[in-house]
């Protein structure tokens, strides 16, 4: 029983340490929140260009979806804890200038959320309103990725 508790306190102690390390989850949230990303403006690209039949109702399910996903507050405690990096741990693109300039960083995100509620409202008034609406939200896209992401060998 001596022993019993000092260990129990040990595994306590040692248990939020190994938890911290684990980013396996927050990495996964992040690459959905992307996949979302690129799936709904796939689908209102196909449409801006013609290769896809222009459909109100499902142009507005993508922008709408595209919205929502901006909206999501980024903050280092959710989708982008400090250590989850490209250099840190496989699987990501994230550069480490990241958590080193996160004011800038959070501004971008937050222009991709101004240019997401414009196209939210361009969605659902036909195909020629779509690809001007997209311009805004692929020039946030590229501003950050510029900076923060690196490059697919």
């Amino acid at each position: 029983m001596r022993l019993a508790l000092p260990l129990a306190a040990a595994c306590l102690i040692a248990a939020p340490a190994v938890a911290q390390d684990d980013f396996s989850g927050n990495l996964k949230a992040r690459q959905g929140q992307f996949r979302i990303l690129a799936l709904n403006l796939g689908i209102l690209g196909g449409m801006a260009k013609g290769e896809v039949e222009y459909n109100a109702e499902t142009a507005q399910m993508a922008a709408d979806s595209i919205h929502a996903v901006t909206m999501i507050k980024q903050s280092p405690m959710t989708l982008w804890p400090e250590g989850t990096d490209e250099m840190a741990i496989d699987g990501t693109r994230a550069l480490p200038a990241i958590w080193e300039n996160w004011d800038d960083f959070a501004s971008k995100w937050s222009a991709l959320g101004e240019a997401a509620t414009a196209l939210q409202s361009a969605a659902a008034n036909g195909q020629e309103a779509i690809g001007p609406a997209l311009g805004p939200v692929g020039n946030a896209c590229k501003a950050c990725h510029d900076d923060y992401r690196a490059s697919q060998n």
